[in-house]
This record gives structure tokens, sequence and C-alpha cells, in this order.
């Protein structure tokens, strides 16, 4: 896939709804795990970090999904625009 590519992707409100909290997900889950390489403490007893190098990383990789999303929700707002 091209990264440099553009998509439109057309879904209903329940879909975009289900996509964005996949996304927050996984933007969380990158979060907790640059926390727990900072600091050693886990968010919660079930927590099981993301493979990722360092703290630095997890948290790139956080701030992609939050992108993302805001990408994702910017576009919701221009679309629910009367």
């Amino acid at each position: 896939m091209p990264i440099d590519k553009e998509y439109i992707i057309r879904l209903n409100g329940f879909e975009l709804g289900q996509l964005l909290d996949g996304l927050e997900v996984r933007a969380r889950a990158w979060r907790d795990t640059a926390i727990y390489l900072e600091t050693g403490e886990a968010s919660s007893p079930d927590f099981v970090a993301e493979a990722c190098n360092d703290d630095t990383e997890a948290r790139k990789l956080a701030e992609h999904y939050e992108r993302i999303i805001a990408l994702v929700l910017e576009q919701q707002t221009q679309q629910d625009q009367p």
C-alpha cells in the first residue's frame, strides 16, 4: 500500500465509533507501554507491554495513533456541519 496515497472510506456512525474506539485502544496501549518503560509501573494488573525498543518509540507510536484519531474526528466534524 503506498504510504502517501489518500483514501476515502465510507462508514456509518456506528462503524465510525467502532473504528475510533479501536484506535483509542491502540493509542492507550502504546501510552501505557511508554509509561511502563519509563517508570516500571504497570497501569493495571493485567497490563501487557507492547513490543518496542524503548519508551521513546512507544510514545511516538501513541502520538501517531492520536494524530489518526484527530484527523478522523476533524473529518467527521466537517461532514456533520450543515
